[in-house]
């Protein structure tokens, strides 16, 4: 029977076309190399030519077009299918046709094997094959889009460009597992042979690598990825602390850290980032660990958690030393998931985008999710990190957060659903890329105001607020919102300035909000009055004045100010205790700004561009100074009920800019 068939096949076939008969069949099946080089063409019945991508990871494996010539009929699209159908079938070879062209091209997309492929470049009016592949929107996402304009510009025709890629730093990603091979990654991932994870709860957990590898894949695009990545340049080695199901222990995280520290000593690293995009609750030994890594010079930089909560109640969100990073949408409004969200507080140092976020997907090598949460904020913040140490090595690890801060969006973010007590020492900074002239530390003072957690009521109950290592306290100023204080005081603690604010009689609990700076060879030194009722001023002829504190038993309606005369000294009033934060630089300058409104409830003091504010005071009985500038120019001052005049003053302080030499040699 099958003869027969052959026959009667054979016979219709020369019946129609000898010549179609013969291309049905041929002898040579034009192979195709496999290294995707092109078989030799040259006469009518020479194979056709077989394209691939050239972006390997793009490709889309058995997947291709088949493209007829120009000038073939429409109606050969149908036949030609119908001969590669026949003929793999011959050969036992599956062949699935997805779709057809008839307009531009003509042709049509098959999912086929390698060996049918061979058949395919042989059949006739087929004037080329190319392997399908990805395409990719080029228009930046929202996340990368706002780190660009934090002035409301559009990058350039949509697209990603930062001062530079990042190339110069490393960072250290502790989190689960990394799929290497992905396109966003590949090539600029290292799995070290670290690996301190606990066993996976529950007898039945998948374990597919997708799974395992979804959360660090994730991650590392947005730090590095190609299309996705702020920095798109560094590398990343990963630290394994995280199981599948994304849970660690301490003591994992401890021995993690410890590697890279041995790590470092073996190969040290100038630009260095320490991602930890995970929380615990608060642990002392954790924390201290964090702490020894940035005293060796890491960036080290924390997700601040995701329970809509404290973050000083989490580790290592809650360590000083460290970059807490929270969670905005791309509305710059606080992350939100069901129950849960960012957290906040006066542990958070800024804010960055971590709602929707598209990054790469573990699911296949050129695969690309969007996820949320604060781990994919600090991941951000670990890219701005390495473009700012990639642009100036010698940085250190708080002159790295006051530039991120210094360059951040102020003001976008609406914290009046927080707790009241949480409220005020929440940073409304969203992070923002510095712009190519903006990366060197020492040609600017930078400061920011650090508070500290509210006081107790009781009278004599008091709150502290202190400066990182390699910051300098240019004034320190309390804040009570619900009650009378008696004021603010400096003590020395090891050596280094203390910001102490006193809670009053009737009082309801005060912040110390201490003003923390760092510019070149920056060096300040409190000093008080001799006693009660004297005027505090500065020793020495270079020193400039930067803050006033003062400090009574009883409460304190007015704060200390400069001396309208004596611009290097502090006023006091009977039994007061007063204070003056006098700091020295080579090319420091200060200047003292007053203002005074009336018929207002309120007033805002703003020193001019290029002018910080390092101290900010109200000078009217009555009147408070009810937000302290965060890291900006800027402070506001609230009147007292029933008043109708405030006064303020303000001072402003920055490095004097060079001269052009021509104006010198004059």
């Amino acid at each position: 029977m099958r003869r027969a068939c052959a026959w009667i096949g054979w016979a219709l076939c020369v019946c129609a076309s000898v010549s179609v008969c013969a291309q049905d069949d041929p002898e040579d099946d034009g192979m195709i190399p496999e290294d995707g080089t092109q078989p030799e063409r040259g006469g009518a019945g020479a194979a056709a030519e077989f394209l691939k991508s050239n972006k390997a990871a793009w490709r889309m494996p058995g997947q291709f077009l088949v493209i007829l010539h120009q000038d073939t009929h429409e109606s050969q699209v149908q036949r030609t299918i119908r001969r590669l159908r026949a003929r793999a079938a011959r050969r036992g070879h599956p062949v699935q046709v997805l779709q057809t062209y008839s307009g531009a091209l003509r042709g049509f997309l098959v999912q086929m094997s390698r060996e049918a492929l061979q058949l395919a470049v042989t059949l006739p009016h087929v004037h080329f094959i190319e392997e399908d592949s990805y395409i990719f929107a080029q228009s930046a996402p929202w996340n990368l889009q706002r780190l660009l304009q934090p002035y409301g510009g559009i990058p350039q025709n949509g697209t990603y460009k930062p001062p530079n890629d990042g190339g110069m730093a490393e960072v250290y990603l502790m989190d689960g597992s990394i799929q290497s091979s992905h396109r966003e990654v590949e090539g600029r991932v290292l799995i070290t042979d670290f690996n301190n994870v606990p066993e996976e709860d529950g007898v039945r957990v998948h374990k597919q690598a997708s799974q395992c590898d979804s959360h660090g894949t994730h991650l590392a695009g947005v730090v590095i990825g190609s299309d996705s990545g702020v920095a798109r340049g560094a590398g990343v080695n990963l630290v394994r602390v995280l199981n599948c199901q994304g849970k660690g222990t301490v003591s994992g995280a401890l021995a993690g850290m410890e590697y890279i520290g041995v790590t470092l000593q073996a190969r040290p690293v100038e630009a260095l980032v320490v991602l930890l995009p995970f929380i615990g609750g608060f642990s002392r030994s954790l924390n201290a660990a964090c702490r020894e890594l940035v005293s060796h010079g890491a960036v080290v930089i924390a997700a601040a958690g995701n329970h809509r909560d404290d973050a000083c109640l989490y580790s290592p969100a809650s360590e000083p030393e460290v970059i807490t990073v929270g969670a905005v949408n791309s509305a710059d409004q606080l992350m939100s998931q069901g129950a849960g969200g960012s957290n906040y507080g006066r542990c958070v140092d800024v804010f960055a985008p971590g709602d929707d976020i598209v990054s790469a997907s573990s699911d296949c090598s050129t695969c690309f999710t969007s996820r949320s949460g604060t781990s994919q904020a600090a991941a951000h913040a670990a890219g701005i990190a390495a473009v700012i140490l990639s642009s100036n090595q010698n940085v250190s690890p708080v002159q790295v957060l006051q530039m991120m801060l210094h360059y951040s969006i102020s003001n976008t973010i609406n914290l009046l659903p927080l707790p009241e007590t949480l409220r005020l020492p929440t940073p409304n900074l969203v992070s923002a890329m510095p712009s190519i002239g903006d990366l060197t530390a020492d040609r600017e003072l930078l400061c920011r105001s650090v508070w500290s957690e509210r006081s107790g009521r009781g009278r004599g109950d008091v709150a502290a607020s202190r400066c990182r290592q390699g910051e300098q306290m240019m004034s320190c100023s309390s804040v009570a919102p619900d009650g009378a204080g008696v004021g603010e005081s400096i003590s020395m603690r090891a050596g280094h300035m203390e910001c102490v604010a006193h809670n009053g009689p009737s009082g309801n609990g005060v912040y110390a909000v201490a003003r923390c700076c760092v510019m070149g060879g920056l060096t300040c030194q409190p000093y008080a009055g001799s006693e009660p009722g004297r005027e505090a001023q500065c020793a020495e002829s270079q020193q400039h004045l930067s803050g006033c504190t003062a400090h009574s038993p009883a409460e304190l309606l007015l704060d200390s100010r400069p001396h309208p005369k004596h611009r290097r000294r502090c006023t006091a009033r009977e039994g007061v205790t007063s204070q003056a934060v006098c700091c020295h630089a080579p090319s420091l300058e200060c200047r003292l700004l007053e203002t005074v409104s009336l018929d207002t409830d309120q007033v805002e003091l703003s020193c001019l561009s290029g002018w910080t504010l390092t101290d900010c005071k109200a000078i009217t009985e009555g009147s408070t100074v009810v937000e302290p500038v965060a890291t900006g120019n800027s402070c506001l001052i609230r009147g007292a009920a029933g008043g109708n005049r405030i006064a303020g003053v303000a001072a402003c302080c920055r490095v004097t800019p060079e001269r052009d030499p021509e104006t010198k040699a004059n």
